[in-house]
């Protein structure tokens, strides 16, 4: 659950909103998941670019649950910043990034550096974020230490007003050693999501229902994995 909003909050940079959080919750219905997750999102901008970042929580199921354990079993956190002191010339598209990712129970927290250029339709209903990073991964190994990063968003989906779809796909290079003794030197994943502001039917226009699939290669497990998702959103 990451990176929706970073586009949301740039467009919304675009026409001079200042801040926008949300808060998620996923049941994830892949193998070996079926449990509970919660991310809270939140976007601020300001004269000098804007600031993103993202909070997971995973949550224990009474099945897997571990004595001692009772909440959350593991968290994850990405925190990025872009500067744009330009945003008034042509160059505004294009920002400098800094972001620093890790969490509880990752042993792989990374540093990334690089830039990223900003598309969208003239109207902004339909954006898109492309970054070039270099990225510096602790305890690990790689052949070129680069992540490739695309964020999209689309709203009034097919011209039905609140229906959103959003999502990201990172690909980076790492040399990962599985259980199997097989090694692999790419990951790749992509959280697409789409939401419905069901919440506009009966006053309550903070609300959205919608879905995710994760589609993961060489991530968190090997080879390629698909885990579906359905969740709620709140906006504040």
């Amino acid at each position: 659950m990451k990176k929706f909003f970073l586009t949301a909050g740039i467009v919304l940079l675009a026409v001079g909103a200042f801040a926008q959080t949300n808060i998620q919750m996923f049941y994830d219905f892949g193998e070996n998941r079926k449990h509970v997750t919660t991310t809270i999102e939140m976007f601020k901008s300001d004269s000098w670019g804007n600031t993103f970042f993202f909070v997971d929580y995973d949550y224990s199921t009474k099945s897997g649950r571990d004595a001692n354990v009772f909440g959350p079993r593991s968290s994850y956190f990405e925190i990025a910043r872009s500067i744009n002191l330009w945003q008034d010339t042509k160059f505004a598209p294009i920002s400098l990034q800094i972001e620093y990712n890790a969490g509880v129970g990752f042993n792989n927290p990374a540093w990334l550096v690089g830039a990223n250029y900003f598309l969208h339709s003239s109207d902004f209903a339909n954006t898109l974020t492309l970054a070039l990073l270099y990225k510096n991964i602790k305890n690990a190994n790689s052949g070129a230490p680069l992540q490739l990063t695309a964020v999209w968003g689309m709203n009034n989906l097919f011209g039905v007003d609140g229906l959103s779809f959003s999502g990201f796909a990172d690909f980076w290079w790492q040399d990962v050693v599985w259980g199997g003794g097989n090694s692999t030197k790419h990951v790749f994943v992509s959280e697409p999501q789409i939401w419905y502001n069901v919440g506009s039917f009966f006053g309550v226009p903070n609300l959205n229902a919608g879905a995710e699939v994760e589609f993961g290669y060489n991530f968190v497990e090997e080879g390629f994995a698909v885990n579906p998702c359905l969740g709620l959103k709140w906006n504040f």
